[in-house]
Order: C-alpha cells, then structure tokens, then sequence
C-alpha cells in the first residue's frame, strides 16, 4: 500500500482500517532501513498514527506541519513523495535524516534542535493573518522538548495574542534518554488524572439532552475553567489561555482523527496532548527505547550490530572514565548535561556518584548559568554537552560565565562534522564562537591520552572559564589510560621536525597530518610538524621560534576558516610583522556542510590527509617559484 502513496491526498480517502495496514507497512519500512543504514529509530515508530492522522485531516502543504526535530518524521517523510528515495536517508547525496525547507514542499520548517516548532509555527500563524490568508498551522512537540524555554515563550505569546492555531504535545515520557524534571512530573500527573476529561464530557452530554440545553451548556462552559483548576493538576496551559484537550491515546487512528477535526474547527490557541510509545510496534525498541532513539545497522532478528564492536573505547567513554577518575578525586567536580548523558559519556559517572551528576533536559542555556551558579560557590562543574548543541547558549557562556571569570569547565563532543546527521549537527564553529570570548581557554586533544590531560588540566585550572573540545570518534590505542599530566598552558607541541614547511594542525586534524606526511617525504619536502593543543591562548613565544625557522606555514583545523584556530593564526603573524612568511589554510568552508560519511565529506572538502598532501605541495611549489621579498 505504501507505495501508491506519493502525496497526503492519497491517503486521504483511506478507512480507518487500511490506514492500520498503512501504518504498519510504515513501521516495517523504517525498522528495516535503519537496520541497513542506521538512523533514528524508536521516535519515528512512535509517531506513525499521529503522522497519518495529521495529514488525513490537514490539507498539507497548503495547511503548515511543523515538527520539532526531525528524527520523530521518518513516516512524515514516507507519505510526502519520499518513499522511493527512503533507502537513501542520511546517506551522501540521499535524504537528510532530519527536515529540510529544499528538499520538500511538506518540510514546512527544516529542525535538528529541539523546541523549535511551537515558535516557528507562531510566526507562520501571523504571517497567514498580516497577509490575509486562510490555512491551519498545526506543531508538534516531543514531551522531551518541553523542557527548552523556547517553549513558553511560544506559549505565553500565544495566549496573549490568540491566533489560530494548533499544538501537538507528543507526550512519550522521553526525550532521548528518561525525561527528569518538573515538567515531565506535571505532565504524568496529567496523564494520571482523566477525571476532568471523562466528567467534562458527562456533563456536557447531560445538559444538552435537558429542558434549555444549550443555555445549561453555557452555564457549563463558564464554570468549566473552574472545574479544570478544581480537578486537574495545576491548568497550566488553560491558564495561559490556551485550551486544552487530552490525554489522547496516540496509537488510536480514529480518537486521533475525531479530536483533530474537532480542534481544527475551534478558534485561537489550542494544545492536544497526545500519549505514545516512543518504538512502538517493534518489540526491542519498545523494551528499550533509550538504546534504539538511534542505531547503526543491526541484525533485525537479533538487534545485534552488524559490525565488529571496536577495539578501542570511543572518545565520549574515555572522557567518561577520566571524568569519573577525576570527580572521585576532587569532591568539588559537579557534571552536568542536557539530556544526553550515554551521548555525554556522564552517564559513567552517574552510575557511581549519581547525586553529583545533573540531567537538566534539553535547557543549554539554563546548564550555563546553573554552572555559573555553582563556580560562584567554589565547585568544579562540567558541563558536557555536543558543539552543536552548546551555540544555542553563547550569551550565558559570555554574559552569565565569562565577564565574571568564573571557572565553569566546558567538555565539548562531537567537535567537527558528524556525519550522517548532517548540518544541524556538525560541530563546525566552536573554534570560532569561544574565541571570540575574552579569557576564555580552548583546548582541543588529538588523541586519548591528551584528552584525559586536558579535562585534569581543566580542572585544576583556577583563571575563569576553560574549554576542550573533541570529535566523534575512537581512541589510537585500547589503552586509554595513562596517569594524568597537566598540559602547559598555550604551549603547542612539536610532532616532527623538519625544513622550510611549518604545518600547524589542530585535535583530530593532527592524525590526517601524520597520514600525510610520508606522502609529502616521497615529494622530497620534509615539514616540520605541530600539534596546537590549544585554540586560545597562543604562546607568542613558541611561535615566534617556530615561524622563525620556517618560510610558509599550513594550518589545518576541522572548524570553519572563519574566526577559528588558523585565523588567529594568521593574526598573531600579522601582529608580529611577518608579512613575508606565506600562510594557507586547510579547514571546513564557508558554507552548510552536507550529511554524508565524515572520511567522504573530508575527502571532498580536501581535508584528509590527500588534500594536505595536495595543499603543501601547491604551497612549497609557489614558494620555491616565487619566493617572497625580503
């Protein structure tokens, strides 16, 4: 059935019962394509009646769908025209594993972050009232995604403006890992509570089969925010002014048509709060939904990997350990994520000091300042969080952390690109946001042994906020653990000395340098080799001796050129007044990187240990034939 459907009109004049056929064929789908080649897994099995719902009784793409975050769409994607490229998903030159505004119609907001959607959907809504238009907008939130203020800004400027329009809460009990927090508490208490629904819906039948009916409904309908106060826990969303109708069984394709067409015809803010299972349908994912949120290829039968386990630990687990080494050593050391603490590596420490590691929810911003809180008062804390993620909170990085000193220790994964995941995810500019933050240390280890330094290094560093950043990706050796040694402060190391040639490469673009660098022997040109170690602050003095012995420089960064490790570079040559030493720069460009395999994307973007090859050849060829004035 699934593929005669090439648009939302097409399921449009299904029953009830072929859209149960159609959501199952969905589920099997995706289970099998994500057990080909990875992806999200247990938020899109979990959306699949309320995706078929939605575009059932919404005229999409005229009527606006926006989803927070993308890797709950996978079924959005199958019934928008996509299921013939579906194989393709999350692969080079193939479908993005999230939305994207240019690859559909349908894709009314492109989203990798999450709590995004209840403010995008409010300006879409105003924009179709200023332009005098007539169509839905309708937004869907993971229960997860609650925690994210966004949210309530969204809310409390939809309750003050009442415009027309529809949220979704796709309440799951679960973000990535188990939601924790106030919000998910009000919400079970929600869901533990169906009284009001199941009485509201007694009285109003009641009344309206009475003598003046619809005058007793009237009566009804001022007593009834009255009522929801009385029995429900708290009316939070009746008291912002925007009704609220649920819980909603979210796997029941007919009480989700019923309520959705209800809603759709009621005017202002409304919020229907639907109740999934996150992996529902797939009994492995439904048992554990934190292991299948996302998965590389694996047995279906078996749910076991494809490939071979690795033979060295993953950098997130060796910062892991060392973090857990390092907290056991110092009471002062508080670890803190944003509802990632397997992605984090923290969860090694929970698991032994539970009561000093903080899942604050998907809320960047606020575990900035609640660090800040915590270096006022003297503890050590680690905010553990993905690059990408840790740009939606700059301003507390700089107004809440920097401009008072405060020693706040930033762990940052996931440096560099990511892969398969794409733009949204890449951590392309770290480098260049935490540079620009006076004080601040910027850290970047090329392999394990610098990496478990560093974070010893960061924690014994007392002069205000220091960060280290590193990529997805294993360790060199099985052995991760060495004794902790401090790292001089800004001191970069030299690798491998050599002539002419000065190669100065930044974390993990130190091994494609090694790689390159018996290639660039063959050539005949020996560089000198270094690994920077540190973004910020620069050793004037080290490098003023090392541009002092050599007549052109490379530097190679997995960050964007602009604003990062080899700007600074280039600037510190400018400052001492050498004008005369030539200066390239390998790096990731001026642009969104697409999602692909990270040695591909590296390869095509010449940053691989071919594409140094090729650069310091060019740059040794144009020095040896134009050499510079003196």
């Amino acid at each position: 059935m699934l593929e005669n459907i090439h648009s939302p009109a097409d399921l449009r004049g299904l029953s009830i019962d072929q859209l149960k056929q159609l959501a199952n064929e969905i589920r099997d789908v995706i289970v099998r394509q994500v057990a080909n080649k990875g992806g999200h897994l247990a938020s899109s099995l979990g959306t699949v009646e309320l995706t078929l719902a939605l575009h059932k009784v919404y005229n999409t793409p005229v009527d606006k769908l926006v989803w927070d975050t993308g890797h709950q769409a996978y079924p959005h994607k199958l019934v928008t025209g996509r299921y013939k490229e579906f194989h393709t998903l999350k692969q080079f030159g193939g479908l993005s594993g999230f939305l994207k505004r240019d690859e559909s119609e349908y894709d009314a907001f492109g989203a990798g972050h999450a709590s995004t959607s209840f403010s995008a959907a409010m300006g879409m809504a105003v924009a179709r009232t200023q332009k005098g238009l007539d169509y839905d907008v309708v937004s869907v939130i993971g229960d997860g995604a609650m925690t994210g203020g966004m949210v309530y800004e969204a809310l409390n400027n939809a309750g003050e403006i009442e415009e027309k329009i529809t949220f979704i809460l796709n309440d799951n009990k679960m973000s990535i890992a188990q939601n924790l927090g106030g919000i998910s508490k009000y919400l079970n208490r929600i869901l533990a509570n169906p009284t009001y629904n199941r009485l509201k819906d007694e009285v109003w039948g009641l009344t309206g089969r009475l003598p003046h009916g619809k005058e007793l409904q009237k009566l009804a309908s001022k007593v009834d925010e009255g009522l929801k106060k009385m029995i429900m826990p708290g009316g939070f969303f009746e008291d912002l002014g925007i009704r609220y109708f649920g819980p909603v069984d979210g796997h029941n394709l007919g009480e989700l048509i019923e309520i959705l067409e209800a809603v759709k015809k009621r005017p202002g803010p409304n919020l229907i709060h639907v109740v999934t299972t996150k992996g529902h349908g797939w009994e492995k994912s439904e048992k554990d939904a934190i292991k299948w949120h996302a998965s590389n290829p694996f047995d279906i039968d078996s749910g076991k990997p494809k490939a071979a386990p690795a033979k060295t630990p993953g950098l997130t687990q060796v910062f892991g350990e060392a973090l857990l080494e390092i907290a056991k050593q110092d009471a002062r050391v508080i670890a803190i994520t944003g509802a990632m603490p397997e992605g984090c590596g923290v969860n090694i420490m929970a698991k032994e000091i539970p009561k000093r590691v903080y899942d604050v929810g998907i809320a960047e911003q606020y575990a900035v300042t609640f660090a800040a809180g915590l270096a006022c008062e003297g503890m050590k804390p680690v905010v553990a969080i993905y690059s990408t993620f840790l740009q939606r909170a700059i301003d507390q990085i700089i107004h809440d952390v920097a401009i008072q000193g405060l020693n706040v220790i930033f762990a940052i994964d996931r440096a560099g690109l990511v892969g398969l995941d794409g733009p949204t995810h890449h951590g392309a500019m770290d480098l260049s946001y935490l540079s620009m933050i006076p004080d601040m240390v910027i850290m970047a280890p090329s392999d394990e042994k610098e990496l478990r330094n560093m974070l010893y290094t960061a924690v014994k560093y007392d002069n205000g906020p220091i960060a280290l950043r590193y990529p997805r990706g294993s360790a060199q050796t099985a052995d991760a653990k060495a004794p902790f040694e401090l790292v001089p402060m800004g001191i970069p190391k030299v690798i491998q000395e050599g002539e002419e040639l000065l190669i100065l490469a930044i974390g993990n673009m130190v091994n494609y340098a090694r790689k390159a660098m018996d290639a660039l022997a063959q050539d005949g040109i020996r560089p000198t080799l270094v690994d920077a170690r540190f973004a910020k602050p620069l050793d004037k003095n080290s490098y003023a001796e090392l541009f002092a012995r050599h007549r052109a420089v490379l530097t190679l960064e997995d960050n964007v050129l602009q604003g990062g490790y080899g700007s600074s570079v280039a600037f510190m040559l400018s400052e001492m007044g050498k004008f005369d030493l030539p200066i390239r720069h390998i790096g990731l460009p001026d642009e969104f990187v697409t999602h692909g395999e990270i040695p591909v994307l590296h390869k095509i973007l010449g940053m691989d240990a071919e594409g140094i090859h090729k650069k310091a050849v060019e740059l040794m060829s144009q020095l040896h034939h134009n050499p510079p004035t003196r």
